[in-house]
């Protein structure tokens, strides 16, 4: 978290290893990637991370399959029917086992936002990066990603989040505040919310006030 400017885009871009550190030493998964080549580091990065961005960033021509088994063209060796079986169980992960043939126009901003989760998924990245997932969202689908996203890092994989609301700031274990490109405060929870009773509570509410408004 922190305000524009603070360094939030800088940071991931470095532990995304989009950007290259200019001091200290950066290792992902046990390797320093300082020292890897370009090529080199394009294809860890393939197969070491996921990306999860606001805007969704799918290719509209394409179906829901077709955009989750785009990353894996980039591994050597996987075949189309080992492309298909890893798109198809990515999509299954996140719920969406029955619109594997839909495109992102006849999709939901929700559903098109777990496309965008399974194909960060499909390689199975040891590093989740989510700038601002629930960016453009409405607060009921915003808290299903969110539940979603934590019921991946309770089966163990690590996240990190981008983002500027402290709701969702809550829903993780640890808060690093930047200020000026530097870690300004650092929070952790032992007990953090619960998006998908979070979720449900949102629910019960819209529900109480379109009775109360029929009445």
């Amino acid at each position: 978290m922190g305000h524009s400017g603070s360094g939030k885009s800088t940071l991931l871009n470095l532990l995304g290893c989009l950007d290259r550190a200019s001091s200290g030493l950066y290792r992902l998964d046990g390797v320093d990637v300082a020292s890897m080549s370009r090529r080199s580091l394009a294809h860890f990065r393939a197969r070491r991370l996921g990306f999860v961005f606001q805007s969704f960033q799918l290719l509209p021509r394409l179906t829901a399959r077709a955009n989750v088994e785009l990353p894996l063209q980039y591994h050597g060796g996987i075949g189309w029917r080992e492309r298909r079986r890893r798109a198809d169980e990515a999509l299954a992960r996140v719920g969406l086992a029955d619109k594997l043939d839909r495109r992102p126009t006849e999709l939901s901003g929700g559903q098109q936002q777990r496309v965008a989760i399974a194909r960060a998924l499909v390689n199975r990245p040891a590093l989740l990066l989510a700038d601002e997932p629930t960016g453009n969202l409405d607060t009921g689908t915003g808290l299903e990603i969110l539940a979603l996203l934590q019921e991946l890092h309770r089966a163990g994989l690590t996240i990190v989040l981008v983002t500027h609301e402290p709701d969702i700031a809550a829903c993780t274990h640890k808060t690093v505040q930047l200020r000026d490109g530097r870690v300004h405060k650092l929070e952790e929870r032992q007990a953090p919310t619960d998006a998908r009773a979070a979720l449900e509570a949102w629910r019960a509410e819209e529900a109480r006030l379109e009775a109360a408004g029929a009445a």
